[in-house]
This record gives structure tokens, sequence and C-alpha cells, in this order.
């Protein structure tokens, strides 16, 4: 354990220690709280509301069909289709950045392929408000990765549920709704909950996809740290960049913390 944990602390230790003292650093050197301040307010504070929205939306709408597709393929009987899932889920989860904003610029751009197919029969998306790189737009690529993270995630919470309960709750006349509505459900929950955290701290610190497929123009935390590193923030700004560092680790550490209760309440289930 020792080489990871001198990996751990000199990667993530000594780099999180930085942030938090240079957010509270002025370019001077003296303890201030202006940096702190600066990001609560203005275009900083719509950088961190759009984060926080964009990853609600990347982790409902994808925790929701992760989990009925999850659900239809652990049912299947396929064994061949379960591991070509799990396979693909596992690659798909890892895929973004500027592959995959070309291969949906490509797909979904305004000359792109199922575009064309779709003006064909008169549904082109970009004539009814449809807009690859805006704000929902960005939300839409999310989708690709986010739904195939949500599988692999849920998958191993469906063997919670024991097929004796089914029969058991069919025994005594429960219909199909009310047994995922008092047994089904309320025990997949908390895996479903700990699955959505882990979705939203994903699409919370996602940044080379929104970068690349709007150039910047979506305001997003993770973006604005960017436009930081390269320069490009007011005179006098230097030490913002490590106060909207700051915020995002508050933002990861409160799901962290939710994610471990959620998981523990979970294990009840997988033991």
């Amino acid at each position: 354990m020792a080489p990871f944990a001198i990996y751990t602390i000199l990667g993530l230790g000594v780099p999180t220690a930085a942030v938090i003292e240079l957010a509270f650093r002025s370019n001077s050197g003296k303890v201030t709280l202006a940096n702190v301040r600066t990001v609560t307010h203005g275009v900083y504070r719509l950088g961190f509301e759009n984060s926080l929205l964009i990853s609600v939306i990347s982790s409902v709408i994808p925790g929701i069909l992760g989990l009925v597709l999850a659900y239809a393929i652990y049912t299947s009987r396929g064994s061949l289709l379960k591991r070509v899932v799990a396979a693909a889920s596992g690659v798909l989860a890892n895929f973004g950045g500027i592959n995959l904003t070309f291969m949906f610029i490509a797909t979904l751009g305004t000359t792109g392929v199922l575009t064309a197919w779709m003006s064909v029969v008169g549904l082109n998306p970009w004539n009814h408000g449809f807009n690859l790189y805006s704000f929902y737009g960005v939300a839409v690529v999310y989708l690709y990765f986010q739904i195939p993270l949500m599988v692999l995630v849920i998958t191993p919470a469906l063997g919670g549920l024991r097929p004796a309960w089914r029969e058991a709750a069919e025994n005594l006349g429960a219909s199909s709704f009310r047994y995922w509505r008092t047994v089904g459900l309320p025990v997949l929950l908390p895996s479903m909950l700990g699955g959505m955290l882990l979705l939203f701290g994903s699409a919370f610190a996602a940044y080379a996809t929104a970068e690349t497929l709007t150039a910047g123009t979506v305001t997003l935390t993770p973006i604005q740290i960017g436009d930081v590193l390269n320069g490009n923030l007011i005179s006098g700004e230097q030490n913002v960049g490590y106060a909207l560092g700051f915020g995002m680790l508050i933002v990861l550490a409160v799901v962290m913390v939710l994610y471990i209760l959620v998981r523990r309440r979970a294990s009840r289930w997988l033991r």
C-alpha cells in the first residue's frame, strides 16, 4: 500500500492542499476572502449554476435510462449479450473529449449524417430549436458516456433483487406494479441514488467535451478554470482560479459523503 499511498498524496493530496491555501491568498500573499467572494458573484456564480444544472440533467435522465437498460440486459437469457454490453459499457463510459465531440458533430451537426436523414422526412432538429453547440447540446452529448456508466454501476445492485421475493409477492396476489412499488424500487433506490451521485460528479468535473464542443461559449466552471490556466483573466485575479477549484472541491466532497451514505445503505441488499 505504501507506493499507492505516496502516489495518492503527491498526485492528489498536495495539489488539493495547494488549491485550498491559494484560494485564500491575495496576489501579494496575504490571507484574504476576496477570491471566494469573487467566485460567488457575476459570471463565476453563473458558471457554478450552469455546472450544477447540467450535472443534475446528466445524472437524473441517464440514471433512469441506465437502470431500465441494465434491468433489460440483466433479465435477458443471452449470456453473450450480457458480456458484450458489459464490455461496451466499460469502453463507452470512458469515451469523451475531442473524439466524442467530432463524432457528434459528424452525426448531429448542421450537416451531420443523422441531421441529413431527418431532413428528408422533415424532422430536421435544427429547424425546431435544437442547437448542438448550446447548453442543452452539451447535455445531450454527456448522455453518451453517462448512460453506460450507470449501467456499470447499477448492474451489480440488480443481483440484490432475489427471485424469491418476486415469487412471494405474486403468490400473495401482488401485481407487477405493486411489486416494484413496495419491493423492487425501495431495494434499488439506494444503489440508484448512489449511481446518480457518481454521474453527477462525473458531469460536474467534465471539461474536454464541453470545451471542444462549444469553444468555451457555454459558461461552466471547469471551462472557466481552463481559461484561467490559459491566462484569460482579469488583472489582479490570478488566484480566482484556485477559488473556483476550491468551490468544485466543496461540491465534490458533498457528493462523496452522500455517496458513501447511500452505498452503506445499499450494501445491506448485496450481502
